[in-house]
């Protein structure tokens, strides 16, 4: 694995575990495609730091069981500030 990918895999870990970041959030953040982010965290992570990646699913599947929510929070906000 190339060293540039390596390092972008971890920093990114790092970034969604300290600030609770969904994957658009760190997708955004790094200028990368959500695509990009879910291959690094999914396939990448766990030959680089199992334990890490293991906090890091765990922090996906709690934003898939939330998202239906939040959901309906960005569009409250889109509608009470106008489109």
């Amino acid at each position: 694995m190339d060293e540039a990918i390596r390092r972008r895999t971890l920093d990114i870990a790092a970034y969604m575990l300290r600030r609770r970041a969904t994957v658009r959030q760190a997708a955004a953040a790094f200028g990368l495609s959500k695509s990009s982010v879910h291959k690094d965290m999914d396939q990448r992570l766990p030959l680089l730091d199992p334990q890490l990646s293991r906090k890091v699913t765990a922090l996906l599947r709690y934003n898939k069981a939330v998202r239906h929510i939040r959901g309906g929070e960005s569009t409250r906000r889109r509608y009470q500030h106008g489109l």
